[in-house]
Parts: structure tokens; C-alpha cells; sequence
């Protein structure tokens, strides 16, 4: 726990980490007070797409947590840096809420359900199987498919819920073509989390509640890793996987009971 402590930048997973749809959890508020009062770098880093930074901000003001916008980065950011950086000015179809299509926006890129360079694929309470149709056959005449995670699911208050590669799954079945996921694991999303902390990966941690996405992601970048139990994976789904987080604990709050 000590090397722990030590760390200068800690990169953060939300859903299962600091809350479960708007219920935050217990010892998130004394993680957070600690990490102002040891004047650490931190990043909140989320695969979900659905939400901007702001409206991430507000949603953990309405929970009692003042923390800056500039303290987020999601996956609909990433992928709006990568399309950017791979074909600016290009054109999308997009199923995705409005924390996708504003990422996207911002970037230049523009929406286009005739004839896109991309189909772009994020969560959405809104998925129908007309999204199916249409990505389908985009796909099939030459749209590159992108996906903004490989989260099949995610927790909710009372469960789990389908998350993006639950929708991304019948296009990629449908017209034989994978999509390229850009957020955790993929180690681009984490070095951009990097760059906006300023620390090196031997000084940060990456602190999540899944071992197919956020530890994976921590150890192929060069962090150390906490799995917390307060989301996805158990102390027996662990021994699933050929790898091991470095530190196991049961919430947050832990990091900021320094003895």
C-alpha cells in the first residue's frame, strides 16, 4: 500500500469504481479528499461514451463531489482524437448518446448516414434494430468500423447492463469485419491519460474494477494496478485470467486509511 500511496498520478475507473449509476460508493469522497490533500495527479478514465466531461462533473456534484471537468476523459474523446488524428474532416454514422456525437463534432468530424468513411459505435439507450441495418450495410460497401470499448457489459444500480460491444457484436457478425475499439485496454486511451496527468507510467496507477479491461489496460502500459471488488470482476473471477493486479482491495476508500 505504501508504493501505492506513493504514486504521483492515478488514473481511475468510474462505473464500479466511484459509483453505481447515481449511487456513489462507499469511500469514494475520503479517496478523493485524500487525493487533493496529497496533491496527486488524477484522471478519471471511462469507457463509457454516452456522457461529456461536464455532464461527469455535474453528475458527481449532484453526489456531493466538487471535482474540475478537466479531471475526465472518456472514451468518445479518444475516439473523436483517434478518427481525428487518422482522417481529418471525415464523415460518420454514429450510434451513440450526445457525449459521442459532441466528441465528434468538436473534432471536424461530421455525421453521415449515406455514404461515411466510418460507422462509429458507443453505448446508447436508444439501440434498435434499424442501427443493425444500416451499420450493416455501410460496413458492407466500405465504412470502417470503429468502436468506442470492449465492454460487453457494465454495472448499474441493481445489476449489469449491455454495453458497447453488445451492440457492436450482430455488425461484426453480420458483415464478417472486427471493429477497432479504442478505449481501455487499447494502450492509446491510456497514454493520452498519461500526457494530460504529465507523469511517467513507472510513477502512476491505474485503479478499476475489471480484469479484461482496466488491469489489462494498467499492466500492457507499464502502471501499477489495484482491482477494487465494487464493480464487474470478484476475488474468483481473478483466477480466470493469465495475469494478476498487483493489489486487490475492497473499495477506494482503503487508499486513504493510511494508519
Amino acid at each position: 500500500m505504501e508504493t501505492l500511496r506513493a504514486k504521483k498520478g492515478f488514473i481511475c475507473d468510474m462505473d464500479g469504481v466511484i459509483y453505481h449509476g447515481n449511487q456513489l460508493l462507499d469511500g469514494v469522497k475520503e479517496f478523493v479528499d485524500w487525493l487533493y490533500e496529497r496533491e496527486k495527479q488524477f484522471l478519471f478514465l471511462t469507457n463509457a461514451s454516452s456522457r461529456s466531461p461536464r455532464e461527469l462533473q455535474r453528475k458527481l456534484s449532484r453526489m456531493g463531489l466538487e471535482i474540475g471537468e478537466e479531471h475526465f476523459y472518456t472514451s468518445a474523446l479518444a475516439t473523436a482524437k483517434f478518427l481525428q488524428s487518422q482522417a481529418p474532416g471525415c464523415s460518420a454514422y454514429v450510434i451513440g448518446d450526445h457525449g459521442l456525437y459532441n466528441a465528434l463534432y468538436d473534432v471536424g468530424i461530421t455525421i453521415n448516414d449515406v455514404d461515411p468513411e466510418y460507422v462509429v459505435v458507443g453505448e446508447t439507450t436508444d439501440y434498435c434494430y434499424d442501427h443493425i441495418l444500416r451499420a450493416m450495410n455501410l460496413v458492407n460497401r466500405g465504412a470502417r468500423l470503429i468502436a468506442t470499448n470492449t465492454d460487453i457489459t457494465g454495472p448499474v444500480e441493481g445489476g449489469i447492463a449491455p454495453a458497447c460491444r453488445a451492440f457492436v457484436a450482430p455488425i461484426e457478425a453480420t458483415t464478417g469485419k472486427k471493429a477497432y475499439y479504442v478505449g481501455k485496454p487499447n494502450p492509446l486511451m491510456m497514454r493520452t491519460g498519461l500526457k494530460i496527468l504529465g507523469v511517467h507510467s513507472s510513477e502512476a496507477v491505474m485503479i478499476g474494477d475489471r480484469m479484461d479491461t482496466d488491469i489489462i489496460a494498467g499492466i500492457e502500459t507499464g502502471l501499477d494496478t489495484v482491482l477494487v471488488l465494487t464493480g464487474v470482476s470478484t476475488t474468483a473471477t481473478v483466477d480466470e485470467f493469465p495475469y494478476r493486479p498487483r493489489l486487490i482491495l475492497n473499495g477506494v476508500g482503503e487508499i486513504a486509511k493510511e494508519a
